[in-house]
C-alpha cells in the first residue's frame, strides 16, 4: 500500500512537471504616436503579463514631447502574445473595445508602434 502511494504521488508530481510550459524572454519596444493629443501630461502602459498590470502604469517616456513616446519592455513568458492598453492622462485608449495584441517575435525582440486610440 505504501509503495502504490508513493508510486502514485511520483507519477503525478511527473505529469505535474512536463505541464509547465516553458518561459522565455520576450522584450518589446513599445512606441505610440500621440500628435492628436494635447496638453499631454502623462503616457502610460498597462497590461496582463508581469511587469505590466491593468493597476498602474507603466511609464513612457517622450522621445518627442506631444508626439512620441516610448517604453521597453522585458517579459519573461511562455506565450506567444501579451494584450495591453495604452494611457494618457488616466484615461485609456480604446474604450469598451478590445485590448491591443502583441504578437512577439521569435528571435525575442519586438517593436510594437501605434498611434493612440487607433485600432
Amino acid at each position: 500500500m505504501k509503495i502504490t502511494n508513493i508510486l502514485i504521488i511520483s507519477t503525478i508530481a511527473l505529469l505535474l512537471i512536463n505541464c509547465v510550459q516553458k518561459a522565455y524572454e520576450r522584450k518589446v519596444t513599445f512606441l505610440l504616436h500621440t500628435e492628436q493629443l494635447k496638453n499631454i501630461e502623462k503616457v502610460g502602459l498597462r497590461g496582463k503579463e508581469k511587469p505590466l498590470s491593468w493597476r498602474q502604469d507603466l511609464e513612457m517616456k517622450a522621445i518627442k514631447q506631444d508626439s512620441l513616446y516610448s517604453v521597453t519592455v522585458t517579459f519573461l513568458t511562455g506565450y506567444k502574445f501579451t494584450e495591453v492598453k495604452f494611457v494618457v492622462n488616466d484615461e485609456f485608449e480604446l474604450q469598451e473595445k478590445d485590448n491591443r495584441r502583441v504578437i512577439f517575435n521569435e528571435n525575442g525582440k519586438t517593436i510594437y508602434e501605434t498611434t493612440f486610440d487607433k485600432e
